[in-house]
């Protein structure tokens, strides 16, 4: 079976490393020129784009959801027939990646850790006994099983409903990423000091998703669902965070960067969803305007920027 990793960065080359670990090998691909020949001095497969050989039977993709349509129009020539393309990716990209490769070729699959790549080396951010993560089909699902036997080998693998598993997700991405792009703070901050701030924005992502009919929303063991609604959140909330306590979300990094981030493909996509069913996300909403106004230069990443997201504040 041919496996390949488009966007091999930090979580694309730490989902390689824990398959190989495993026995299951990939191609790493990405468009960073130094990290291919780090690879292929770690005795790995490594390319650019552009010197890609397909067919591939699984495509795992792990770039940044800004170029998806073309880079789904460039993966087309590399996927088999029935091939699989599993995107890795946070928010809801599947939508848009079916346009071009069919419902039935698209899988997604939210990652349960947390990865950072800095001068060609990977250090992991979460503190797992064995990374987890979830898979759902966006169509059919005819290898769903297959995928999910074959991820088993390295993770602790969860099968099921796709808008949960992205939801799920979302529901602490959508809040704990955006925060720590606006204030610098890493996750278990963020749980500790303001802990009213993300809770009010994990309640807006519940309620968008049960309006897409989700039952339940699973992480790590728990039902984040009854876990928001809660009267004991605040208090529990950083125990339930101590594993990804060191993580700061890699909007904040590419900020820091001067790149564009992702923020409209996360908190962004919860608030599109919200206002396809009529649920209404204030907070959120408030967010992503913030941090575009962090990238822009008319406010600063800083912990005092949290303050913006009040509602008597004016319009940003």
């Amino acid at each position: 079976m041919k496996i390949c990793i488009y966007g091999a960065g930090a979580m694309g080359t730490s989902l390689g490393y824990a398959l190989e670990a495993a026995g299951v090998f990939c191609t790493f691909v990405t468009r960073n020129a130094s990290h291919v020949e780090d690879l292929k001095r770690e005795g790995r497969t490594a390319c650019l784009p552009a010197d890609m050989v397909g067919p591939y039977d699984i495509i795992f993709l792990a770039t940044k959801q800004r170029e998806n349509g073309e880079i789904a129009v460039f993966l087309r020539d590399f996927l088999a027939e029935d091939g699989a393309l599993v995107t890795v990716q946070n928010g809801l990209p599947e939508a848009a990646l079916a346009e071009v490769l069919g419902a039935d070729r698209i899988y997604g699959c939210a990652l349960g850790w947390g990865a950072e790549l800095a001068d060609g080396k990977l250090k992991e951010t979460s503190r797992e006994d064995r990374k987890q993560l979830a898979i759902g089909a966006y169509g059919k699902g005819a290898r769903l099983g297959e995928l999910a036997s074959l991820l088993g080998r390295a993770f602790l693998v969860t099968a099921g409903d796709l808008a949960e598993i992205r939801f799920s997700k979302l529901t602490v991405n959508a809040a704990f990423s955006t925060l720590s792009a606006i204030t610098g703070c890493t996750f278990g901050e963020i749980a500790r000091r303001y802990k009213k701030q993300a809770l009010s924005m994990m309640r807006e992502t519940v309620n968008v998703a049960k309006a897409y009919g989700c039952k339940r929303l699973v992480q790590n063991g728990h039902n984040i669902l009854k876990f928001a609604q809660s009267p004991f959140a605040g208090v529990i909330l950083p125990f339930a965070m101590r594993r990804h306590a060191q993580i700061r979300s890699g909007m904040l990094r590419d900020i820091a960067a001067g790149r564009r981030c992702d923020v409209d493909f996360v908190a962004g996509a919860v608030v599109e969803a919200g206002r396809k069913k009529g649920v209404p996300c204030p907070k959120l909403q408030r967010a992503v305007a913030l941090v575009h106004s962090i990238e822009n230069g008319l406010a600063e990443i800083a912990p005092e920027s949290i303050l913006l997201l009040e509602e008597d504040r004016p319009p940003l």
